[in-house]
C-alpha cells in the first residue's frame, strides 16, 4: 500500500486535487487491489489480459454502468502512469485499455423558478442560514466547482469590482464575477454570520458550525437538506447548479466561448455539451425570426 499512499500524496500536494477527488481515486484503486487478491495477481506484474477479466468482473458481476467503469479505468490509468514514472512498473498497461462507450447523458439543471424556491429556504436570521443562502447564490452566480467554492478565502474577494480570484484545476487562476443578489448575500454574511461562525479566526469564507473550513462533503450535505425542505422532486448537487449557470447563460444568448472562460474549461469541447440543452432558446429564436415559421392571422 506504500505506492498507493505515495500516489495519493502526489494527487493532493503536487496536482492540487481536492480531498474528495483523492478519496474517489483511493476507493477505485482499493477495489482493484481486492480483485487482484481474489485472483492471486500482483499489481506490479499484471498484463492486458488480466485487465480484460477485470472489466468483465465490473460489468457482469458488479453490474457497473459504463460511466462508472470508465471512471475506474481513468483512476487506474492515472495510478499506473504514476507507477511507471516512479519505475515501480515497466509500462502503464492501462494506457492500452479502452473503456465501454459512454452513455450520453445531458447535464441536469434547474429551471430558474426552481432555483428561486431554493433561494427562499435558508433562514437568514441565523449565521448558518446566511452562509447557506450565500452558498447557493455564489454557486449559481459564478458557476464555480464545489472544490473552488470551499477554497475561497475572504482576501480573494473584491467587493468593489464584484469579482473573486479562483484557484481552479491544475493550479490555474481565473477571476469570476458575481451579481447583485450574490453581493447582497455576501455582504450580509460577512457583516454578521461570518463573524459569529469565525471563532478560530480563519481566512476561509465558508465555515462550518465549528468555525472550520467547510468541506466539499459538507456542501453536498447542506444542499441535500435544502432540497428536502423544498417542493422539488429532484436530487441536487453543486455540479447541477453549475450546469444551470451554463445553460441559463446560453439560453439567454451568451456565446459558447464566453461560457467556456466563465466555467474555467481548458477546452471548448467540455463546454459544447451544454449546446444540447438549449433547445427552448433555439425554438424561441426560430419562431420569432424565421419569416415562414408562423402564419399571420
Amino acid at each position: 500500500m506504500d505506492d498507493l499512499n505515495k500516489f495519493l500524496d502526489y494527487l493532493v500536494y503536487q496536482k492540487n486535487y481536492s480531498h474528495y477527488t483523492k478519496e474517489n481515486y483511493e476507493k477505485d484503486i482499493i477495489e482493484f487491489y481486492e480483485f487482484l487478491n481474489q485472483e492471486n495477481l500482483n499489481y506490479k506484474t499484471i498484463e492486458y489480459s488480466d485487465i480484460r477479466f477485470y472489466l468483465m468482473y465490473l460489468k457482469d458481476t458488479k453490474k457497473d454502468s459504463n460511466s462508472s467503469i470508465n471512471r475506474k479505468l481513468s483512476s487506474l490509468r492515472t495510478f499506473y502512469k504514476f507507477l511507471a514514472n516512479e519505475k515501480v512498473v515497466k509500462t502503464n498497461v492501462f494506457s492500452m485499455v479502452n473503456g465501454p462507450k459512454k452513455q450520453k447523458k445531458l447535464p441536469r439543471y434547474f429551471e430558474y423558478n426552481e432555483l428561486e424556491e431554493l433561494f427562499n429556504i435558508p433562514d437568514t436570521r441565523t449565521p448558518l442560514g446566511q452562509r447557506n443562502l450565500l452558498l447557493l447564490e455564489m454557486l449559481y452566480a459564478t458557476g464555480i466547482r464545489v472544490g473552488e467554492l470551499t477554497s475561497i478565502k475572504v482576501q480573494d474577494i473584491d467587493l468593489g469590482s464584484k469579482s473573486i480570484l479562483i484557484l481552479g484545476k491544475g493550479n490555474k487562476e481565473r477571476y469570476v464575477t458575481f451579481g447583485d443578489y450574490c453581493y447582497d448575500a455576501l455582504t450580509a454574511y460577512l457583516n454578521d454570520g461570518y463573524k459569529r461562525l469565525n471563532i478560530i479566526n480563519t481566512n476561509y469564507l465558508f465555515l462550518n458550525n465549528n468555525g472550520q473550513q467547510l468541506t466539499e462533503r459538507g456542501v453536498r450535505y447542506i444542499l441535500d437538506q435544502i432540497i428536502k425542505k423544498s417542493s422539488l422532486n429532484k436530487n441536487i448537487s453543486p455540479h447541477m447548479i453549475r450546469h444551470s449557470f451554463a445553460t441559463h447563460l446560453l439560453n439567454a444568448g451568451c456565446d459558447l466561448t464566453t461560457v467556456q472562460k466563465l466555467l474555467g474549461h481548458e477546452s471548448i469541447k467540455a463546454t459544447q455539451i451544454y449546446t444540447h440543452v438549449t433547445t427552448d432558446r433555439l425554438k424561441e429564436v426560430y419562431y420569432n425570426n424565421f419569416p415562414r415559421a408562423k402564419k399571420n392571422d
